[in-house]
């Protein structure tokens, strides 16, 4: 029961993925159709224009997933499919093919959470070694998860207003940047210099919260400022100045959280955990503290169905099985979504 092929299937927001995962350890194939290019020109993910291109690509995606493993839908022990969070329009392309292929081929279906699939995304860099403390890092979440063991999550800290990955792109747009803002501004912020010193929110005594709302309107009032007294905004040292204030607040959070809890491992997830600047000024702490920190690969950052499918793989063998009255829940917990 410990040994499992799954098909997984990923399509929350703007990427149609669809991977083959054995044993919860090694990636067959991870296929991912990014719809980045459709979107630049509205400047975020618009979420018709969405539904339609997974709607366009999935079955093609799937095709491609089992050819590149190598294996048939007779190989596969069960079906999984992020079931939320996410848009709920795209979330129902992805699982009504899954419902489809389980359906059509007898196979267990398996609803996976969103961002347990990017914590679980650590795993295929590192055994997971509890209890650990993830940092969750993306455009619409940012979250400190402790994990007591495997399947069992519980949320110590989150974010009250915009995400991290959010915050980056309202700022991207502020500096004319492409979209997605967040690679842009950690392109930006490497030529550059903290010369802005805006603030680090960090709440409340003891809070392991996140607030980049205040944070995000002072770099736009920085550059409204600058603009009517006609002096030039130096973009380089403003994404600089940005960066440095929310990883300075999220880095020492995530380490105190892994403190305060006695974790093994601190895991970052999430697209945001691709961030250059966030990686060197983990590392650095995590360095100086003797912390275990564990990031996965850039491919692995973003949205992709091989974290589905290494997430599914540890409910498929608690026995967790969902029926073909699944439906999308926009909303899902992160808490309550892997009981049995």
């Amino acid at each position: 029961m410990d040994t499992s092929l799954i098909l997984a299937i990923e399509s929350s927001c703007d990427e149609t993925s669809v991977a083959l995962v054995r044993d919860g350890k090694t990636l067959l194939s991870n296929v991912v159709s990014s719809q980045i290019e459709s979107h630049k020109r509205f400047g975020g993910v618009v979420p018709e224009v969405a539904s339609r291109h997974h709607v366009e690509r999935i079955t093609y995606v799937i095709d491609d997933a089992l050819s590149e493993a190598g294996v048939t839908m007779q190989d596969v022990d069960a079906v999984a499919v992020t079931q939320g969070p996410g848009l709920v329009g795209a979330l129902l392309v992805g699982i009504s093919a899954a419902k489809a292929l389980a359906f059509a081929h007898s196979k267990p279906l398996i609803g996976v959470h969103h961002i347990a699939g990017h914590i679980y995304a650590n795993e295929l860099v590192e055994e997971m070694e509890f209890p650990l403390v993830c940092l969750v890092v993306s455009g619409g979440h940012t979250e400190l998860v402790y994990m007591p063991e495997h399947g069992v999550f519980e949320v110590i800290g989150e974010t009250r207003d915009d995400a991290a990955g959010e915050a980056y792109d309202k700022v991207a747009r502020t500096l004319s940047l492409p979209y997605p803002g967040g690679p842009a501004i950690d392109r930006l912020a490497a030529d550059g210099e903290d010369t802005y010193k805006f603030p680090r929110v960090r709440l409340e005594a003891g809070s392991f919260d996140f607030s980049f709302s205040g944070l995000k309107s002072s770099v736009i009032n920085a550059v409204h400022n600058a603009e009517q007294r006609g002096e030039t905004v130096i973009p380089e040292n403003l994404a600089a100045s940005f960066q440095a204030s929310v990883v300075e607040v999220l880095v020492e959070k995530a380490i105190r959280a892994v403190k305060e809890k006695g974790a093994k491992q601190l895991l970052v997830a999430g697209g945001v955990a691709a961030n250059c600047g966030l990686r060197a000024a983990l590392k650095e702490a995590t360095d100086r503290e003797g912390i275990r920190l564990v990031i996965p690969p850039l491919d692995l950052c973003g949205d992709n169905a091989g974290m589905i499918g290494v997430a599914a793989h540890h409910a498929y063998v608690r026995g967790k099985r969902d029926t073909l009255a699944m439906n999308a829940v926009p909303g899902l917990s992160l808490e309550e979504s892997m009981t049995v």
